[in-house]
């Protein structure tokens, strides 16, 4: 019995390992349709965000799916054996040092709390992909498939890409996995939250479509996800205005255009990083003041009971 559990546990590692491997494949080439340098380097690389959300939820030993899934995309695009080992390498390193870092900080997977979202803005996403951007620019470099005027540009937008899918598609994966079924929930409450996301997808292009700097036009709809719909309205509200913002950056449309690479980078991590932290931030202040207004409420109710059983 205690052989054949040992079997079924390294049978569900195994399949486990393979499932963060096909999902980092899959969402490698759903990412590297805006790509912008050399065929793979983009915006927006949502394997990062899966990699480091894999690794808070199973553990470090799920890295080598993570390296597998980073070997198999990068085999397909990479201009030679030595540097594709290189990329992968630090496709690999940078979610686990990711990792180290938010475990090492106190993280929590809920990310209910101010800290938590603080620590995965600035420790798992902006820290920790340092890594990653730089080997695979040196890599790229040292290879020649990248002339030395065009390192930093590719660096940034390797930087940026790794940054946001940590940033958007981590939070995203933490709090949907701990989403159930919804009962009890009103008509206007479904109403409430179809007109948010209508309206927010809605402004997001308008603002990225116009010449003029309009992207500030997106903030108070963040804000009435993060207060009306917590962690998970957030969550969902940032992923999709990074995710058009990044489409405007790769078609240079709207205050993306008439900018070189780099410019356009900066603009776009600016963006959302400010969209990413913001949102992140403001949800965790609201669950945590309804978390201590429930558990005063609970306190209360208590005593009430206490001192109507004492009353004669």
């Amino acid at each position: 019995m205690v052989d054949r559990a040992r079997l079924r546990q390294h049978a569900v590692e195994v399949l486990t390992v393979l499932a963060v491997a096909a999902c980092y494949y899959a969402t490698a080439r759903l990412g590297l349709l805006q790509q912008l340098v050399r065929g793979q380097v983009t915006p927006l690389w949502p394997p990062t965000g899966i990699a480091v959300a894999a690794l808070l939820v199973f553990g470090v030993r799920i890295w080598p799916g993570i390296a597998l899934g980073a070997l198999a995309v990068n085999i397909t695009i990479g201009p030679s054996v030595l540097p594709v080992l290189l990329i992968a390498v630090g496709n690999t390193v940078a979610p686990v040092c990711s990792y180290l870092l938010l475990r090492r900080a106190g993280f929590r997977n809920e990310v209910d709390r101010l800290w938590d979202a603080l620590a995965l803005v600035f420790l798992g996403a902006l820290a920790g992909m340092l890594i990653s951007a730089t080997v695979g620019t040196g890599a790229l470099a040292v290879s020649g498939a990248l002339p030395d005027a065009g390192f930093w540009p590719t660096w940034s937008v390797w930087w940026t890409g790794d940054a946001m899918g940590v940033m958007v598609v981590t939070p995203f994966l933490l709090v949907v996995r701990r989403i159930r079924r919804p009962f009890g929930i009103g008509p206007a409450r479904w109403a409430e939250a179809v007109a948010l996301a209508v309206s927010t997808a809605a402004v997001t292009v308008l603002a990225t479509d116009t010449s003029a700097s309009l992207l500030f036009l997106v903030s108070p709809f963040l804000i009435w996800a993060a207060f009306r719909f917590e962690r998970a309205g957030a969550a969902c509200c940032a992923l999709g205005v990074s995710t058009l913002a990044i489409l405007a950056a790769g078609r240079m449309t709207g205050p993306f255009a008439h900018h070189g690479l780099l410019t356009n980078m900066i603009t776009l991590q600016a963006f959302n990083g400010t969209t990413a932290l913001t949102s992140l931030l403001l949800a965790a202040v609201v669950t945590e003041r309804n978390r201590t207004y429930r558990e005063i409420k609970r306190l209360c109710t208590q005593l009430s009971e206490k001192v109507t059983h004492r009353d004669p």
